[in-house]
């Protein structure tokens, strides 16, 4: 065999990437890495796999598309050989790719990550961001072994396991009237302008709390990305509705923010652990479970402060 598995993670996420250059930043390694062991690939299998368009990305041909899918095989086949050594030999070692809610991932991650490596130095934990749709899906097609995620929507055939409640609070500027406030009311944010966190089912979690009171907010911007929407706030455009507490209070320009708690009895976001119900579980996957556990409570989250403790 003249090919490395090395190379057919590079193939996999070109593959999955659809362009070179976000394989490359996906997997932190440099693009003429992987440009050559696609290259390398090609001339050992004697069959091309992408189609090359100028200046939008790469395209699977029909053989690729095939060869993609039993690389992914093949990988997994490779990872199973950790899996088993770790049962013969009761060591706990091995590759585990976890996926994270894309508004946890940045606190949650590196901590949890980090502190579960240095447990056991023979794991590695590959990460993957994403809403938490995607990390469903993710799950489904087993292209993830776990997911640290909310309790919105969980799917028949996935396990959650709740571990931390998350109540909603809002956000302003440091000069907002509000700032000063100890807790603000929906119904005194109506008339407010909204910032909003436009991920799927959080953007619906978030306007069920207006709803739920007969209410509907007033709405200024939206964005996906969680910093754009805090720096928004800091400039001062409007306030926003959060659950996740940073332990920095700066947005990414280094204005402030403010947290405030909204008043009233509203439902959290429980953030848990989800996997798929059908699987083995594995002594690595089952260790990461303890970990997180052990990790995640309404008194300790990474990165965070706790829910229950003073601002």
């Amino acid at each position: 065999m003249r090919y490395t598995l090395r190379q057919l993670e590079y193939f996999i996420a070109a593959g999955e990437a659809g362009s070179i250059r976000h394989a490359s930043e996906k997997l932190s390694i440099s693009q003429p890495s992987i440009s050559t062991a696609i290259a390398h690939l090609e001339q050992e299998l004697g069959v091309q796999l992408f189609i090359r368009h100028h200046a939008q990305g790469l395209s699977l041909t029909p053989a690729g598309r095939r060869l993609v899918a039993e690389a992914k095989r093949v990988i997994q086949m490779a990872e199973g050989l950790y899996a088993a050594a770790s049962e013969v030999t009761d060591q706990v070692r091995g590759q585990l790719t976890v996926g994270a809610m894309v508004t946890l991932a940045p606190m949650i991650m590196p901590e949890l990550a980090h502190g579960f490596m240095s447990a056991y130095p023979a794991t590695e934990i590959r990460q993957f961001e994403a809403d938490h749709e995607q990390l469903m899906e993710r799950l489904k097609r087993a292209e993830i072994d776990i997911a640290i995620t909310y309790d919105l929507q969980i799917p028949e055939d996935i396990s959650f396991l709740p571990l931390a409640s998350l109540p909603p609070h809002i956000l302003v500027s440091a000069a907002h009237p509000f700032a000063g406030r100890e807790e603000v009311s929906l119904r005194e944010l109506a008339d407010e302008p909204l910032i909003l966190l436009d991920l799927p089912l959080s953007r619906e979690y978030f306007f069920g709390l207006f709803f739920r009171e007969g209410l509907e907010p007033k709405m200024y911007s939206r964005s996906s990305h969680q910093e754009v929407v805090r720096t928004m706030v800091a400039n001062g455009y409007g306030y926003t509705l959060a659950n996740v507490r940073p332990r920095s209070d700066l947005a990414l320009d280094g204005r402030r923010v403010v947290r405030v708690r909204l008043a009233g009895d509203h439902r959290p976001m429980v953030v848990g652990i989800a996997t798929l119900e059908t699987i083995r579980k594995s002594r690595l996957l089952e260790r990461f479970e303890a970990h997180c556990t052990a990790s995640i409570s309404d008194l300790s989250l990474p990165g965070m402060t706790a829910p229950d403790l003073p601002d």
